[in-house]
């Protein structure tokens, strides 16, 4: 009988061992490129350090079997802020004005379920009746 368990466990680690590869070879075509053209710029820091957080969600993933909703949050705000910096030149600053609502939508986001467990807030967690 097929277990279907094992067959998702195993497909998640089958895409999250893509995921790790893709994301290692992404990294070296980034650190050739800057090479070759002898710059480096604040848009290739922010790819870079975008790179880092998918390694840091793989390995929690790896070790938790599950994500935390944090890390794709602070991903979100990376790639926005990588978006904003590449296309700020080009734009109309008004349209950076969405970019810039959407960064602080997700940062609260972020401090909101930060804080949902925390004293700080007062609010204290609901007991168990069972």
């Amino acid at each position: 009988m097929i277990n279907m368990e094992n067959i998702t466990k195993n497909l998640q680690l089958i895409l999250l061992s893509i995921i790790l590869l893709s994301t290692v070879i992404a990294v070296a075509i980034e650190i050739k490129t800057m090479f070759l053209n002898q710059s480096v710029t604040l848009a290739d820091l922010l790819l870079m350090f975008l790179y880092l957080e998918v390694l840091a969600m793989v390995r929690i993933f790896w070790d938790q079997q599950s994500i935390s909703i944090t890390l794709p949050l602070l991903i979100a705000i990376t790639a926005l802020s990588r978006f904003i910096i590449l296309q700020g030149k080009e734009m109309d600053p008004s349209g950076l004005v969405y970019e810039a609502v959407a960064i602080v939508l997700i940062a609260a986001a972020i401090v909101i379920l930060r804080l949902r467990h925390s004293d700080k807030l007062g609010i204290k967690p609901k007991k168990n009746r069972y």
